[in-house]
């Protein structure tokens, strides 16, 4: 059987890029997050990510992916904002490294508290450096890591974090401007990091638009997150599957 992440990278592969919506358990009620989850899967999305900022009822957050994965036939991710959101009820786990900024505890604190957990539930763990960069406003993501995000105009140092992040063995690298960014991060940006590593480039926050979606996978991101137009506009998605589909076109 092939592990969540074989699944993801045979998607990018078949399809010219990978598809990824994000769910906020905070944001919905149940029955509104497993509708949204199928209108997700029959627009074409390659995975599901589940994670939020806070958390309000951990007990929820496992039911929600008990109840997803049982509905929708693609992967059902854990994208976790901190140790106490990780679940044994999940496909797998993006297991992040907040290697953008300099708070010891997205760094290596929260990852400590989540290893035994994870040890215990064999959960499937997905390294991943998490990069947040400058989106205009204050995000949730911001406010909550204590951190300063990556300038935008600053290619350099992004090329330099995630470079740094293949070098310790991760397995992505996720680019970010965090949930309801005014601005995506630059297709420049996103070009320059996924020209200079080996790693496959996830870019998320602050894509709407299928132009925009398109804009990135051009750029050379291998996977695309889309989660505000999942809340605000889900009739949109089947649109922005196509654009990040480029194989398909």
């Amino acid at each position: 059987m092939k592990s969540t992440f074989e699944q993801l990278l045979q998607a990018r592969a078949r399809r010219g890029a990978g598809y990824l919506t994000l769910l906020d358990p905070d944001r919905l009620a149940m029955e509104e997050l497993e509708r949204r989850a199928s209108i997700c899967a029959e627009a074409g999305a390659d995975g599901i990510l589940v994670g939020t900022s806070l958390m309000l009822s951990t007990a929820r957050n496992a039911e929600l992916f008990e109840r997803l994965r049982a509905l929708v036939q693609i992967p059902v991710i854990s994208f976790p904002g901190d140790a106490g959101q990780v679940v044994r009820t999940a496909d797998a786990i993006l297991y992040l490294c907040m290697v953008s900024g300099r708070n010891p505890e997205l760094l290596i604190g929260q990852q400590v508290r989540a290893a035994p957990l994870l040890k215990e539930y064999g959960m499937e763990v997905i390294s991943t450096a998490y990069m947040l960069v400058e989106s205009g406003t204050l995000t949730s993501t911001e406010f909550m890591s204590s951190t300063r995000p990556i300038p935008r105009d600053k290619d350099d140092i992004a090329m330099a974090h995630a470079l740094a992040a293949q070098y310790l063995g991760m397995r992505l690298v996720y680019l970010e401007t965090g949930s309801g960014a005014r601005d995506s991060v630059p297709t420049p940006m996103v070009r320059a990091v996924s020209r200079y590593v080996d790693l496959p480039v996830i870019v998320g926050g602050g894509i709407r638009d299928p132009q925009t979606a398109r804009d990135k996978v051009e750029g050379g991101a291998a996977f695309v997150v889309t989660g505000t137009a999942v809340e605000n506009d889900p009739g949109r998605l089947r649109e922005l599957s196509a654009a990040v589909h480029i194989a398909e076109a």
